[in-house]
């Protein structure tokens, strides 16, 4: 890896040490490309206790997912620096530049946006030693250990109620906890009741458990409903700081805009994982990477051989 003015040169900076982030970088190392991993340690499934779906590594735990690309993506000479992007732009020598926490400048021809998604979890008493265990968002992800099982959605609206149907593919016990005015049409909690949900629009005051397992949902009034595992249908959000610097277009949910090569719509930047795609999983994810790595790799093959013809003609 070179130097150049303030900072290093690279071939491609990829934002972000997940499974989509690794997964481009793996591809692009092979490709003799020089890269550089900028990894913050902010991780979505930090508290999961297991990623699944995941063909060869279901159950397998996110650290050690991690560990296992890194290890891999230093056999290609591939370099995972532990700080945080705090700034990027273009560069008019290099492509882009990338400011990290400490202050220091990278420059590459292309960037990788691999920053992925924070999720909204509601501000409900109890949660926080629960949440990862037997508190959830995804049912693919999680629905498996808890199938046939007293189970519980947290929601409202048209995502409370469509996660609920879902949920009834893993255990016919289930209750849809409002904390509050449904937002649901008589037509669409009649629907939810003939499918044998018992619908809760109390107010939710706190959840029971120990050791990271729910026992309970206690609501306003005192009630307390015993159930085992509860599913949230709350919204998460793109981490789209750097998006926004670069002047990326957004899609009216708020994630980023790419096309189907996982490009955004500045060129020479690329987006892959959870910030891009409504399927959130980390095979998707990884998939993503390494799609975009393929694009990334065109491009600069493409940017050598214009180069070389100029070379050529002078």
């Amino acid at each position: 890896m070179g130097t150049s003015g303030q900072g290093q040169h690279v071939d491609v900076i990829v934002v972000g040490g997940g499974p989509a982030g690794l997964s481009a970088a793996l591809v692009l190392g092979r490709a003799r490309r020089s890269v550089l991993v900028l990894d913050d340690g902010r991780y979505r499934n930090d508290r999961s206790r297991g990623v699944h779906g995941y063909l060869s590594r279901d159950g397998i735990l996110p650290e050690d997912l991690r560990k296992r690309g890194r290890a891999e993506l230093r056999r290609y000479g591939v370099r995972v620096l532990g700080v945080r992007a705090t700034g990027a732009g273009p560069d008019p020598r290099a492509g882009f530049r990338v400011r990290v926490s400490g202050g220091r400048v990278f420059r590459a021809r292309k960037l990788l946006l691999a920053t992925g998604v924070r999720d909204r979890i509601p501000s409900i008493r109890g949660i926080d030693s629960l949440y990862g265990v037997s508190v959830h968002h995804c049912p693919f992800c999680d629905g498996w250990e808890w199938r046939d099982r007293r189970l519980a959605v947290y929601g409202r609206g048209e995502s409370g109620a469509g996660l609920a149907h879902s949920l009834l593919a893993w255990s016919p016990d289930l209750i849809l906890f409002t904390d509050g005015p449904t937002r649901l049409s008589q037509a669409a909690l009649a629907a939810l009741r003939r499918r044998g949900v018992g619908i809760r629009p109390e107010r939710v005051e706190r959840l029971q458990g120990e050791n990271g397992f729910l026992r309970g949902v206690l609501l306003r009034g005192g009630a307390a409903v015993a159930r085992d595992a509860i599913f949230l249908a709350t919204p998460n959000e793109a981490r789209i700081e750097l998006a926004k610097m670069l002047r990326c277009r957004f899609k009216p949910g708020g994630s980023i805009w790419t096309d189907r090569r996982e490009c955004a719509s500045v060129p020479g930047v690329f987006v892959a994982g959870d910030a891009s795609r409504d399927v959130q999983f980390a095979i998707v994810a990884a998939a993503e990477g390494a799609r975009a790595a393929v694009a990334i790799h065109r491009e600069l093959v493409a940017e050598e051989q214009r180069g070389s013809r100029r070379e050529k003609n002078l």
